[in-house]
């Protein structure tokens, strides 16, 4: 036997084989990893992304500005008093009865500081219906949602004395507080259900208890490990409840499938009369081996998210890199021992229908393959030409709505609808108040903020803020004299439209400020707030969008190169991802912009899609997407060696994956679509948006666009340049029982057909 036909045995194989013989330590080292992890992670704390941290540009100036200078901003709170028929004005007896009423019993609650009455701030409405009391929170800004239900239901008291009027609360406290209890526990469930809907689907999958508890098994230890090592990690990089979110989210589906890729090879080839040992050594060097690939190729494309220099997505792709890594680790090394140490006790808690349906070979997988997939694929191989182009016209129309894709930061009543009582709040102030709700709000800083040409800048702002037409005022200003600082808080025309908003922020930074607070030597004045926070992450967004996308491409490309030693099999899993993410792209704008079938995941009227989410959804479904390549890649590979032609390698590659692939895909669309449940809107169109994508990645284009483009493509799927041969060879381990070598070239440089 030639060095070329030598048998190379890759990490997985490795891994499988030591876990295997070494069951009890590979176990016990895993077990103290996890644990470990955790008691690590808990002792250390986890240290939370800062607001100076978040964004670059302006909004991170201002905040950086206010941290340094030691001033903790409270939570503000507003009372809106508003005439219900319009027959009361803020100057009625009756009125201004109800604004003490509403001063007295905030006062008396305690919780409150720095309480201005209307008549003194002169926040009322132009039509002089409407009024605004305003006061501070006392404590941390933070937690002041904990603090506010007394002031709440004071203000609620003052309401039922007042029938004439409408008074209402609303505020940062009282918002948090609102969301927290309309959708904490809702979202929280959510994460949860996660593990009983994926044990159910894997109860069908294999027809046996103990079988489908070991991958969700997998995933939640994963999942704990990597949520000890956040905390650690964290004092590095930052992290956030985002974060956390998103990585038990990609935790669970990855964590679930790499076992469950594994478990079913182990089990087809006990099925096909293999001995335990040879079973487990075959599932491990290529089952394994696809896991690595896949979970390195997932990895890369999470460390996209590094490139944003947004401390949110570099927090929330650092924590999908890390559980993803650490599920990759789990399957390839405490699995094999679990399978070793089981052996055939893995089919214990027998499911008797189901268990009966899988020997009959009529379940969703198996050494037999699917007959719903082996009757497609007999068409598909049939006419390939006519599979490709139906099947890419499909993602292309389906895709065809993203090219007028609309991205912007939801505003509250897009978010939530018409769902809680302080949306309508919300809008009601906007309404009487335009921008009042939503302040720009300046940081001034000077050597000396008493100054009279800084009082003078001050001054000249305030009243030039309001002739420029970007704002109808009243403007605020509040001093920090120790800290030399100034807060002015600007009500933008516009409110809550954000483009209008947008345009009258744009006044300020361009015109007012220059003209006024940047004539003065040593002032700085950064201008933050909802709208300008939206403005600069918008900007560092679209200018981190080349630079990731680059990224991704190019290393996915290499990594199946070197995995597959083939250019082509590279290009066309490239071509193929970028297909089923441009399709998911085209589904979020249908339902979630346009409004088709809108009202049947409960999105009526959003019209657009949340800004972070077309870089978001990219980066994790090009990860995701390669799960499914490499695996069904991985086993037609196998075949092509061990000296099947290239359309039967196909056809038994995607029967034989066809149902592990299935049964993968529709746990990760069910846990997707549990996050499609909630009522956030940019919550329901990340779950709606993933799990679009992978149930038509898993069908279209696993099941139709890859054999059907790899029988066009023939031998030439294994084609790499001889300048190429240079490169690491990473392919190791497809064939246990067989030669594993590269395809031998004829006289042209074209690979002969593979024999072994």
């Amino acid at each position: 036997m030639s060095d070329r036909q030598t048998r190379v045995r890759g990490f997985a194989a490795r891994a499988g084989g030591w876990s295997a013989r070494h069951r009890w330590a590979a176990i016990g080292i895993w077990v103290l990893f996890v644990v470990l992890a955790m008691g690590l992670g808990s002792a250390a704390g986890r240290v939370d992304v800062k607001d100076s941290d978040q964004i670059k540009g302006e909004t991170r100036t201002a905040a950086k500005i206010v941290e340094d200078a030691g001033i903790e901003e409270p939570a503000g709170e507003t009372v809106l008093l508003q005439s219900k028929d319009g027959r009361l004005k803020a100057t009625d007896a009756e009125f201004r009865t109800a604004v003490d009423a509403v001063v007295r019993a905030v006062d008396g609650t305690g919780r409150v500081t720095d309480i201005s009455s209307p008549y003194d701030t002169k926040t009322i409405s132009a039509d002089g219906r409407s009024a605004l009391v305003q006061f501070d929170m006392r404590g941390d800004a933070d937690t002041a949602g904990e603090r506010v239900e007394p002031v709440l239901k004071a203000v609620e008291e003052v309401q039922r004395d007042h029938g004439a009027l409408r008074i209402e609360q609303i505020g940062g406290a009282s918002m948090m507080k609102t969301f927290d209890d309309a959708f904490g526990d809702d979202f929280k469930k959510a994460e949860y259900s996660a593990v009983p809907v994926a044990l159910g689907i894997l109860l069908i999958a294999f027809g046996a208890l103990v079988a489908a508890l070991l991958p969700v098994l997998l995933a939640i230890t994963a999942i704990m490990a990597t949520m000890g090592l956040m905390g650690l990690i964290s004092h590095v990089m930052p992290m956030s409840d985002t974060a956390n979110s998103v990585m038990l989210l990609v935790g669970m589906a990855v964590g679930v499938d790499y076992c469950l890729f594994y478990l079913r090879r182990e089990r087809e080839e006990r099925a096909a009369g293999r001995d335990a040992q040879t079973a487990l050594r075959i599932a491990a060097a290529t089952s394994g081996r696809a896991i690595v690939v896949s979970g390195v190729t997932v990895c890369v494309a999470m460390a996209g998210m590094l490139f944003t220099g947004i401390a949110e997505f570099e927090a929330m792709g650092l924590a999908s890199l890390m559980v993803v890594a650490v599920a990759m680790i789990g399957s390839v090394t405490v699995l094999p021992a679990l399978l070793s140490l089981l052996g055939e006790r893995v089919d214990k808690g027998r499911i008797p229908f189901l268990s009966r349906r899988r020997r009959d070979g009529g379940g969703s997988g198996g050494a037999g393959g699917s007959r719903f997939w082996t009757a497609v694929l007999k068409g598909v191989l049939a006419r390939p030409v006519v599979s490709v182009v139906v099947a890419c016209g499909a993602l292309l129309a389906i895709a065809a709505p993203a090219l007028g894709m609309k991205t912007q930061n939801l505003t509250l009543d897009q978010e939530f609808g018409d769902s809680l009582p302080i949306v309508q709040t919300y809008n009601r102030v906007n309404e009487a108040f335009p921008g009042g709700s939503d302040p720009a709000e300046v940081v001034v800083k000077a050597d000396d903020i008493n100054a009279p040409e800084v009082r003078d800048a001050l001054a000249a702002f305030r009243e030039r803020a309001v002739s420029s037409g970007a704002s109808r005022g009243p403007v605020e200003i509040k001093l920090h004299d120790e800290q030399n600082v100034a807060f002015v808080y600007v009500p933008l025309v516009g409110g809550s439209d954000l483009d209008k908003a947008g345009a009258s922020l744009d006044k300020l930074r361009d015109e007012v400020r220059p003209a006024t607070l940047g004539k003065v030597e040593g002032v700085e004045a950064p201008i933050t707030g909802q709208v300008a926070g939206s403005e600069d992450f918008n900007d560092q967004l679209v200018g981190s969008v080349v630079p990731v996308f680059v990224f991704v491409v190019v290393f996915a490309f290499v990594l199946m190169l070197l995995s597959f030693r083939s250019l082509t099999v590279a290009v066309t899993s490239i071509v193929l991802n970028l297909l089923s993410v441009g399709a998911a792209y085209g589904i979020l704008v249908a339902v979630f912009q346009h409004g088709w079938g809108a009202s049947l995941v409960g999105a009526e009227g959003v019209g657009a899609i949340v800004s972070w989410l077309p870089l978001f959804l990219f980066v994790i479904l090009f990860g995701l997407s390669m799960d499914y390549h490499v695996f069904v890649v991985s086993r037609i590979r196998e075949a092509r060696l061990r000296g099947r032609s290239t359309k039967d390698a196909i056809a038994h590659g995607v029967v034989t994956t066809a149902g592990v692939v299935t049964s993968a895909a529709v746990i990760m669309v069910a846990v997707f679509a549990i996050f499609g449940t909630l009522s956030m809107q940019s919550m329901k169109q990340m779950g709606v948006g993933l799990a679009a994508a992978v149930l038509i990645d898993a069908t279209i284009i696993r099941g139709v666009l890859l054999p059907a483009v790899m029988a066009l493509l023939g031998e030439r799927n294994w084609y790499l340049p001889r300048w190429l041969d240079r490169l690491p060879d990473l392919t190791h381990d497809e064939a246990p029982e067989a030669v594993v070598g590269r395809p031998a070239r004829d006289e042209d440089g074209e690979p002969e057909p593979l024999r072994v």
